[in-house]
C-alpha cells in the first residue's frame, strides 16, 4: 500500500492511496455497472482516498473517488457496488456538467439580487424613503440564500435521479439493491443527514426518510432483492477490509477488530505485526497465508513489500517476482519489482529493472512514483535523456506542469528527433492545461 502526497491529488488537498489489491476489487466491482451504464470502464479511474469516512464522490467523467472508510465499513461486496452504481449514475447522466452551470446560474441569481436589492435602497435614500431603503437591504441579504437554495434544490433532484439510476444498473447486472439500501441507512445515521436543527433547504441531499422510503420501494421491486454476493467476491472483500484496516488503523483496534482464525484476520494481524516492527514474525504469518492460498497475488505482494521497505531488496525479488507472474498488467506490482531489483546489493541488473518499469507504467501511467525509480535506472545505465524524459513525465503525473514542462525542454535537447521520447517531450511541452 503506497502514500500519495495530497500534491498529487490535482491540489485537492486529498490523502490519496494505492493499493493493487483494492483496485482491482473496485474495478471489478464497477466494470458491470460501467457497462451497464453504456460507459467504456478502461475510460473511467477509480481513486482510494485515505479517509475513514464513508464517503464517494465523481469530479468529472473520468474519475471516481471512494474513501476507505467507505470499503472498511461495508459488511457486503454489495454495498460497496451500490455506492459505485448511485456515483455511475452522475457521470452517465451529466450531472456534473449541470450542476456547474447551476451554480454559474445561482451565481447570477445572487449577483442580480444584490444590484437591485443596491439600486431599491439607494433609489430609497435618495428620495428620503426609509422603509424602501430597508427593503432594499433586505433584497441584498436574502439574495445570497435565494441562489443556494436554488442550486442545492437542483443538486438535490440530480441525487434522486442518481439513485434511480443505479437501481437500473444494478437491475440489469442482475445485483441486489438492498446494499445500496443498507448503505444510505448508514449515512442516514452520520450528521450530514441529520434533519434536526437544519434547515432542510440547505442540505445537498434529500431528507433520509424521503430518499431512502424511495430507494427501499425501488429496490424491493426488483426479482434480485435477496440475491447475495458470491463467495469468492466475499472472500476478496473480507481480504481488502482487513488490509485497508490494518495499514489504516490504530494496532490496538486492528488486534480488537480481528481475533479470529479466518485469513482475513490472518492477514490483518500479519500486517499489524508488520506495522509494529516485528518483521520477522511478520513474514512468518505472511507465509502461512501463502501456505493456504498460494496463488493469491497479494499475500506475496505483502512479503516483498516487507522485504523491499525494511533494506532487503534481495529477499524481495523473488516473491514480488511470483506476484508479477499471478497478476501480469499489474502496474503497481511490476513497479515495486522494479524497485527491488534497483535496490539489490546483488542483482542489480537495471535493464531488467528498466523492463518492469516500463511496462508498469505502460499499464499505469498516472503512477508519479514510477517514474522516479524509472529514472533512477535510466541514470544507472549512463542514459541521461531519457533519465530526465522520466523525470518529466513524474512531474507531468503529479500535476506539476511548470516542472514538467522544464525537465522535457532539458530532454528533448538530448534526444533523437522523431522517437517515442522526443514525442512524449514535444507533447508535454505543448499541452495546455483546461479551464476547469
Amino acid at each position: 500500500m503506497l502514500q500519495i502526497s495530497p500534491a498529487s491529488a490535482q491540489s485537492r488537498n486529498l490523502k490519496l492511496v494505492r493499493d493493487a489489491e483494492t483496485e482491482e476489487l473496485m474495478r471489478d466491482y464497477a466494470r458491470p455497472i460501467f457497462k451497464a451504464a453504456g460507459l467504456k470502464p478502461r475510460n473511467i479511474r477509480i481513486h482510494l482516498v485515505n479517509d475513514s469516512r464513508m464517503n464517494a464522490f465523481v469530479v468529472d467523467s473520468k474519475r471516481m473517488f471512494i474513501n476507505t472508510g467507505t470499503v472498511i465499513l461495508s459488511k457486503t461486496p454489495n454495498e460497496v457496488i451500490g455506492v459505485l452504481a448511485h456515483e455511475t449514475g452522475h457521470i452517465a447522466g451529466g450531472h456534473l456538467i449541470r450542476l456547474r452551470r447551476a451554480m454559474e446560474e445561482a451565481q447570477t441569481i445572487a449577483a442580480i439580487g444584490m444590484l437591485l436589492g443596491a439600486g431599491a435602497a439607494a433609489a430609497g435614500v435618495a428620495s428620503g424613503n426609509s422603509n424602501a431603503a430597508q427593503a432594499g437591504g433586505a433584497i441584498m441579504s436574502a439574495s445570497p440564500g435565494i441562489a443556494q437554495r436554488t442550486f442545492l434544490s437542483y443538486a438535490r433532484t440530480e441525487e434522486i435521479a442518481a439513485d434511480r439510476a443505479a437501481i437500473r444498473y444494478l437491475e440489469r447486472t442482475g445485483q441486489s439493491a438492498n446494499g445500496m439500501l443498507t448503505t444510505f441507512k448508514r449515512f442516514a445515521d452520520q450528521s450530514l443527514f441529520s434533519s434536526r436543527h437544519v434547515d432542510p433547504y440547505i442540505q445537498s441531499h434529500p431528507l433520509p426518510r424521503e430518499r431512502i422510503s424511495q430507494i427501499e420501494r425501488l429496490a424491493k421491486k426488483s426479482k434480485f432483492f435477496a440475491k447475495k454476493d458470491s463467495k469468492s467476491l466475499q472472500f476478496r472483500h473480507n481480504l481488502v477490509r482487513a488490509k485497508l484496516t490494518a495499514f489504516t488503523q490504530s494496532p490496538k483496534r486492528v488486534m480488537r477488530t480481528y481475533k479470529g482464525n479466518d485469513l482475513a484476520s490472518q492477514y490483518a494481524r500479519a500486517i499489524t505485526t508488520y506495522r509494529l516492527g516485528n518483521h520477522k514474525k511478520a513474514i512468518r504469518l505472511v507465509d502461512a497465508l501463502i501456505k493456504a492460498q498460494p496463488q493469491y497475488p497479494y499475500f506475496w505482494e505483502l512479503k516483498g513489500q516487507i522485504y523491499l521497505e525494511t533494506g532487503s531488496g534481495d529477499k524481495a525479488i523473488a516473491p514480488l517476482n511470483k506476484a508479477v507472474s499471478l497478476r501480469p498488467n499489474e502496474g503497481i506490482l511490476r513497479v515495486m519489482l522494479g524497485q527491488a531489483i534497483l535496490s539489490s546489493k546483488s542483482n542489480r541488473s537495471y535493464s531488467q529493472a528498466v523492463s518492469h518499469l516500463r511496462r508498469g507504467l505502460q499499464n499505469d501511467p498516472d503512477m508519479e512514483v514510477g517514474y522516479r525509480f524509472l529514472a533512477q535506472a535510466y541514470d544507472k545505465l549512463g542514459q541521461r535523456a531519457q533519465a530526465e524524459m522520466a523525470t518529466a513525465n513524474g512531474y507531468f503525473a503529479s500535476g506539476d506542469i511548470r516542472s514538467a514542462k522544464a525537465m522535457a525542454a532539458r530532454a528533448k535537447k538530448k534526444l533523437k528527433r522523431g522517437s517515442p521520447e522526443w514525442l512524449q517531450a514535444d507533447d508535454i511541452l505543448t499541452y495546455k492545461q483546461p479551464k476547469l
